[in-house]
């Protein structure tokens, strides 16, 4: 495209007016920028308008944050980090007693709480091989765990720990059906865990992949529904589940199949000598289908309370099998239509793709090469490879396109990425990537339909790319655009939580989350909080040492706003927020005492804690909520054991009468009046059509409730003389009228911007 026709796309009717008005003109902006017209195309290609959306959402691992980062594609903007692993403090997670519990149990093992994750490999759950946005998985490197997330929320609903790893790399991968999720051991190790020297390594030290079994309907893994296979001590990798002909399979890489063992501290060569040395590893083929046969009928063998497949069991029934794999390799990828598996040895610089049919018919004819040391039947390579390709050097990690054959494979040493056809076995397109790439991420790309269009590499260094912050640098997410046969590089997106390794990408239509809670939710459990309570319903229950607040907060005020206990007192307090209007959250947090919740529309939440010295703490919102958020505060009083009240009144501050009385009554009246004006024309239009309008209308609607009950307070007082109790209920009264107001104002300028129209 010529730069002059760019300019008229881009800017049509912006140049007449700039003129006018003596702005800068888009051909200014790229002068004093130094800005080309691949650089402005780029930037319309990833520029998202205020007020709209992208096309794709992605969920990258978070790293050593332990944590799942969620951005948007093409703007690549940061939308959450969900916390998972380890405590997320603006989320409240690991502060409420209800997160605590799921991050507690999750995390001790042996006596120890484990407050640190490294999140790997994330993935959606599939319906029939495509993602469904209902649930995503994510796995604990260090500490061999899982984790599923409910996307109608994105919070963490339950952590597993796994019984029998002592480190896993290779999960999560999920079957065609979500039936299943595979979380593969990393470095072998005695399984179930125990001393044993390393001299016994290789009759002793054992790997494994674990199929956790997933129950939709709950939501929940069920471990005692799931079984493992025990593997040969080598260090497993990545894996992946067949689909379509080859569903009922999967495949699981290794490296290190050498069984080495380094000792650089006593003069043996290292690990990395010794564990690179063959020409191949090994590519595990897993009837897992035939594993559950097994699983179900009994023939396993208990350890740690868990059902394992022993090898020898595996091997006899025909379920577990190898084939030998470019040597350290890094995945091995499915195609969309289940016939084909790329995989990729760093290396290398090929890539191999095996077929499916030939593994099949090698395995039905038992045409295998040989055995290794542990008896499992070896496929040679030679007679089940479709093509391989020689595509740079490094080869990684592989996705799929949405134009038939079409992949992207990233080569780690030449800093590339390869476009490629495993059809016909050549190359399409290379770009240079900064630098290192690692994972790659094109939309949809494992699933049975990939979306196209956009691919991300997840580099492992930066280097250059962004503004100096210190020797640590932030990772290097490239956008690339992959709709041409020629990919353009579009934006460098610093991420600063961990080093993320691997990213899905969902079409963002698929996602259906919340935007609140039906009331008193538990958001952990998704259940009606036992402790919940409706406005007006507040209280406090005292029984000895024991004092139980069941609460409630909405602009502007927290309830009860006065805490009384004793030192020494377990104290609970349990909230929920009584709004109903999208994003109106608030926040909770008493000085000194490691309080912290996140409380969302309709969300209950509780926070226990040991009141062990008298004083006096503050408490707040911390989410800033209205005009008069900092006014939403409180006091805890831990009063020192013993103590005695005396019957002195506090002094007011202020003392109000008649006059301010009646002045602010004639300000509520004319409030009234604007409140009505904004309702006629809500109800004027078809406001019944706009969900948001709808929870709009039904929060302001018990704004006005609360105003209507601060009036009636406040003319009880009037009618009693005392003016300064009927002014301060006069004041309340308004202040729910101004929330009401804002709430209507917004609902309103909504109808008008959505286009509503005038019913009868």
């Amino acid at each position: 495209m010529k730069l002059a026709s760019l300019l008229a796309t881009v800017s049509f009717g912006v140049l007449t007016a700039s003129q006018a008005m003596g702005a800068e003109s888009l051909q200014d902006v790229m002068k004093r920028r130094g800005l080309n017209e691949k650089d402005v195309l780029a930037a319309a290609k990833t520029y998202t308008p205020t007020g709209k959306r992208d096309e794709f959402l992605v969920f990258s691992s978070g790293g050593q944050s332990g944590q799942v980062i969620v951005y948007g594609i093409p703007s690549m903007r940061i939308l959450k980090y969900i916390g998972v692993f380890t405590p997320e403090p603006w989320q409240g997670y690991g502060y409420d007693d209800e997160s605590k519990k799921i991050l507690d149990e999750g995390s001790n093992i042996d006596g120890r709480q484990v407050k640190f994750g490294d999140t790997h490999h994330p993935a959606l759950s599939e319906t029939n091989g495509d993602y469904d946005g209902q649930y995503l998985f994510i796995n604990d490197k260090n500490f061999p765990r899982l984790a599923v997330i409910d996307l109608k929320d994105f919070e963490t609903k339950q952590i597993v720990k796994n019984p029998i790893m002592m480190s896993e790399h290779g999960g999560a991968f999920v079957s065609p059906n979500t039936d299943y999720i595979i979380e593969a051991s990393q470095y072998a190790a005695p399984l179930g865990g125990g001393f044993v020297p390393l001299e016994q390594f290789n009759e002793k030290y054992r790997g494994a992949v674990t199929y956790w079994k997933f129950n939709r309907e709950k939501g929940r893994i069920e471990p005692e529904n799931s079984f493992s296979l025990e593997l040969p001590p080598y260090s497993q990798d990545l894996s992946d589940f067949g689909k379509g002909p080859s569903d009922g399979w999967s495949f699981t890489n290794s490296f290190c199949s050498e069984r080495y063992v380094g000792g650089i501290e006593s003069g043996r060569p290292p690990f990395e000598a010794g564990c690179s040395a063959k020409d191949t590893d090994f590519l595990h083929v897993v009837n897992w289908k035939k594993g559950e046969e097994l699983f179900k009928a009994g023939k396993t063998k208990q350890i740690n309370g868990h059902a394992v497949i022993e090898m020898a069991t595996a091997i006899k029934e025909g379920m577990l099998f190898l084939i030998p794999e470019p040597k350290s390799p890094h995945g091995v990828d499915v195609t969309p239509d289940g016939k084909l598996l790329t995989v990729s040895g760093k290396l290398d610089s090929h890539v191999t793709v095996y077929s499916f049919e030939k593994i099949q018919a090698a395995i039905k004819a038992g045409k295998f090469s040989g055995k290794d040391e542990y008896g499992v039947p070896i496929i040679d390579m030679k007679d089940v490879i479709h093509k391989q390709v020689e595509l740079g050097l490094g080869p990684l990690h592989t996705q799929y396109d949405a134009k038939p054959c079409v992949a992207y494979t990233s080569l780690y040493v030449d800093s590339m990425l390869a476009k490629w056809d495993f059809c016909e076995g050549k190359v399409i397109d290379k770009i240079s990537i900064h630098y290192n790439i690692g994972h790659l991420m094109a939309m949809e790309g494992d699933t049975a339909h990939p979306a196209g269009k956009y691919v991300v590499a997840l580099n492992k260094l930066a280097i250059d790319r962004f503004n100096p912050v210190g020797p640590l640098h932030p990772q290097n997410h490239q956008l690339i655009d992959a709709s041409n046969d020629k990919m353009q590089l579009l934006y460098d997106m610093p991420l600063p939580l961990g080093e993320p390794h691997y990213a899905v990408a969902i079409a963002a239509d698929k996602l259906k989350p919340h935007v609140r809670y039906p009331h008193g939710t538990d958001s952990r459990t998704e259940e009606k909080h036992p402790a919940s309570v409706r406005a007006g319903k507040e209280r406090i229950e005292r029984t000895p040492g024991k004092v139980e607040v069941f609460g409630s907060v909405i602009r502007s005020h927290i309830t009860p706003e006065i805490m009384e206990v004793t030192e020494g007192d377990e104290v609970t307090v349990h909230l929920t927020n009584l709004e109903r209007a999208e994003d109106e959250t608030h926040g909770f947090a008493i000085s000194k005492h490691n309080v912290n919740l996140s409380l969302e529309p309709g969300k209950t939440a509780s926070a226990s804690f040991k009141a062990n010295k008298a004083g006096v703490y503050p408490y707040y919102c911390t989410e800033f909520c209205s005009a008069l958020h900092l006014e939403m505060q409180g006091y805890l009083i831990v009063q020192p054991a013993g103590y005695k009240a005396t019957d002195v009144k506090a002094k007011e501050g202020v003392t109000y009468g008649k006059a301010d009385y009646d002045a602010r009554v004639k300000t509520n009246v004319e409030t009234q009046k604007v409140i009505d004006s904004v309702v006629g024309y809500i109800t004027s239009v078809n406001y019944k059509d706009f969900a948001p309008v709808v929870a709009l209308v039904e929060d302001a609607t018990d704004q006005l409730n609360f105003a209507a009950g601060a009036k009636a307070k406040s003319e009880d007082y009037a009618a009693k003389g005392d003016f300064h109790n009927a002014f301060l209920w006069a004041e309340q009264w308004f202040q729910y009228q101004v929330k009401t107001a804002d709430i209507g104002l917004r609902a309103k300028t909504f109808l008008e911007q959505g286009g509503a129209k005038k019913v009868k």
